[in-house]
């Protein structure tokens, strides 16, 4: 029981409403960054270490529900409540490119080799957009059963995943048919997708279960019943030896990947957590909730292994992402936060 210390997060301030998916890119050699989404329509750009703010991508007239990064961190995308997918420079803050879509999108993902933007949402039609002919008509996948969710690409870019906002299960596509190939059942619909950074595991939130899937052969690996309802689950990229979940209990869970058994609960949010994410190297993790903040939680020293030669994220490494980049909103990272007036202390 000695595991379970208090940890305090790095809380980041910045967005008006509450923010609710997060984004780590790879480590590049400008280190690595973390994107967010949240209903104040503005996505930002963050240093990943110490979520310290670099800019606010600004153009979109809608919520945004889903935000990424290329490999290289070089470009944005997200989608938005406003009917469209944009693609931003993300190192100079600039819209690139706006997809117009005919319902709200939900979600976006880059593709592995950064050529393609593939969109889900309301429209119930997986677009795929080739991002060296922007203004070429996409290439749409069969019809999915239901509004999409989440989308993700796995397999080098030759299958899609998709899950859907009114009804269970994980369905897999073949991206050169275009026809599904596999569905993941689960009882609940997928609240969370993610595709482990080895390729290995499928994890997945549904009501209250965190569920972990072979990607390769789809069979079910592992499935935990969570103390609340979630809606993100991330598993450690690094050793894969544990997982964080949130939701709506406002709390983010620390868990052992082989036992189930609950390591360390974070506490600070003062609403619903709506995404969690793992940062590249494993080192920390970070949590978007109702309450409008992102907060970074370093892992414990007993919990990850020192990585020899890890990337430090200094000011000097995210220099030429800051220059030129419209600086167009206050947001930045402190070590400790200042309760709203109203706000009960946690117990």
């Amino acid at each position: 029981m000695e595991k379970k210390k208090v940890t305090v997060p790095l809380v980041c301030h910045g967005h008006s409403r509450p923010v609710v998916d997060l984004f780590y890119s790879p480590v590049t050699p400008d280190g690595f960054f973390l994107i967010s989404a949240s209903k104040d329509s503005s996505p930002m750009l963050r240093n990943g270490e110490t979520g310290d703010w670099i800019g606010t991508f600004e153009g979109h007239k809608g919520a945004v529900w889903s935000c990424c990064l290329d490999t290289n961190a070089l470009r944005a995308a997200s989608g938005s409540a406003d009917f469209s997918a944009k693609l931003w420079d993300a190192l100079t803050g600039d819209e690139l490119h706006s997809f117009e879509h005919k319902h709200i999108v939900r979600a976006c993902a880059f593709s592995e080799d950064t050529h393609l933007l593939l969109t889900g949402g309301m429209e119930k039609i997986l677009r795929i957009f080739d991002l060296n002919r922007p203004e070429a008509p996409p290439r749409e996948v069969d019809k999915s059963p239901g509004s999409i969710r989440t989308v993700a690409w796995l397999h080098s870019d030759q299958t899609i995943l998709s899950s859907c906002t009114d009804m269970g299960g994980v369905r897999l596509w073949d991206v050169k048919s275009g026809k599904i190939v596999q569905t993941l059942e689960t009882k609940s619909p997928v609240t969370s997708a993610e595709v482990s950074q080895d390729g290995r595991y499928i994890t997945t939130t549904d009501g209250s279960t965190v569920k972990f899937w072979d990607a390769n052969h789809f069979g079910l690996v592992k499935s935990y019943n969570m103390p609340c309802n979630v809606e993100s689950a991330s598993l450690e990229p690094k050793i894969g030896n544990k997982f964080i979940a949130g939701g709506e209990d406002m709390w983010v869970h620390v868990f052992d990947f082989h036992t189930g058994e609950e390591i360390a609960c974070n506490k600070g949010h003062h609403g619903p957590v709506h995404c969690v994410r793992f940062a590249p190297g494993g080192e920390s993790y970070a949590s978007g909730s109702e309450d409008g903040t992102i907060r970074i939680w370093q892992t414990g020293p007993d919990e990850v292994d020192s990585a020899p030669g890890k990337v430090k994220a200094v000011a000097n490494d995210v220099a030429r992402k800051i220059e030129g980049f419209h600086i167009s909103k206050e947001g930045q990272a402190e070590d400790k936060e200042e309760p709203p007036a109203d706000a009960t202390t946690d117990v």
